[in-house]
């Protein structure tokens, strides 16, 4: 799992060339907003929407929100341009589409080191490609020597590329959500779910939340800020989850069990991994507190 326990249980698609809708970002209840200079904007518009984008970060004003830039792909002709727009303005991260091979990672950083930006910044990767999911497990490995953050999965490009659909269960795109969580865990990264296309259906919505959730994903791409509210009730641990993490965590510190590795809690036999687990519940939902107050 990832050691970060910031919550990413929102992470809101904003088209960068619709400077109201980044204005209205900065009153809503997304975790993670995410500037699009690349699906949502029209070609002739991007040199445009870049400025755009790029004044509204700059600016700030986002709280505690996490601001990600996606560029478009460094094979299109605005690519290099939105990467050295988006490092000048230094958002959290950059997300870079169609990431299919680890070596594009080696580039990418590179490219982030020369441009001057901050360690802090990070690079995230969109996995939307058969490709990328035959090289899942090289990519996330590309962590160890790069910025690579966390991949947000592209489902839409995925069911394209395949000729595939997505289906009521995304029986189609199993294998590949499966494979990008693992790979994610085994490197420490953080795994983002795709979007929800109709976003009048807020049952569909839901239920596609808690698959992704019984995944493993940490949270999930919006497309409306309709879509909020229930995304972040479903990815934050529910008030028995936390109270039962609470239960493991003091069982565990009672003198009484010192040395222990295997004790009962709650009528339940609870090893020192529930332990590991109830700790980063629990400080998932302090994070989700703390945003909350903010």
């Amino acid at each position: 799992m990832s050691a970060n326990p910031r919550p990413r249980r929102s992470v809101l698609y904003m088209p960068g060339g619709n400077a109201r809708a980044l204005e209205k970002a900065k009153t809503l209840a997304a975790d993670t907003v995410i500037f699009d200079l690349e699906d949502s904007v029209a070609p002739d518009a991007k040199p445009a929407a870049r400025e755009t984008a790029a004044a509204a970060v700059a600016q700030g004003g986002y709280g505690m929100r996490e601001v990600i830039v996606r560029i478009n792909s460094l094979s299109t002709s605005w690519g290099a341009d939105d990467m050295k727009a988006a490092v000048k303005c230094k958002p959290a991260g950059i997300l870079v589409p169609k990431v299919s091979a680890p070596g594009e990672l080696d580039k990418l950083n590179s490219m982030l080191d020369d441009l001057g930006a901050p360690p802090e910044m990070g690079l995230w990767a969109m996995i939307e490609t058969p490709l990328a999911i035959l090289n899942i497990r090289e990519i996330a490995a590309a962590s160890d020597d790069t910025r690579l953050s966390g991949f947000v999965m592209g489902c839409n490009d995925l069911a394209k590329e395949m000729g595939a659909s997505a289906g009521l269960r995304r029986e189609a795109f199993l294998t590949a959500l499966s494979m990008s969580v693992m790979a994610a865990r085994a490197h420490g990264l953080v795994a983002i779910d795709g979007v929800y296309n109709d976003i009048n259906d807020l049952e569909g919505f839901e239920a596609e939340c808690l698959q992704g959730l019984n995944l493993g994903f940490d949270g999930k791409t919006l497309i409306h800020p309709s879509q909020i509210d229930i995304c972040n009730r479903v990815y934050a641990p529910a008030d028995d989850e936390v109270a039962a993490a609470q239960a493991v965590i003091d069982a565990f510190a009672d003198p009484a069990n010192a040395g222990q590795g295997v004790i009962k809690v709650n009528g339940k036999m609870t090893e020192l991994l529930h332990l590991e687990q109830a700790r980063r519940t629990i400080a998932i939902a302090n994070a989700i507190a703390a945003l909350r107050a903010a």
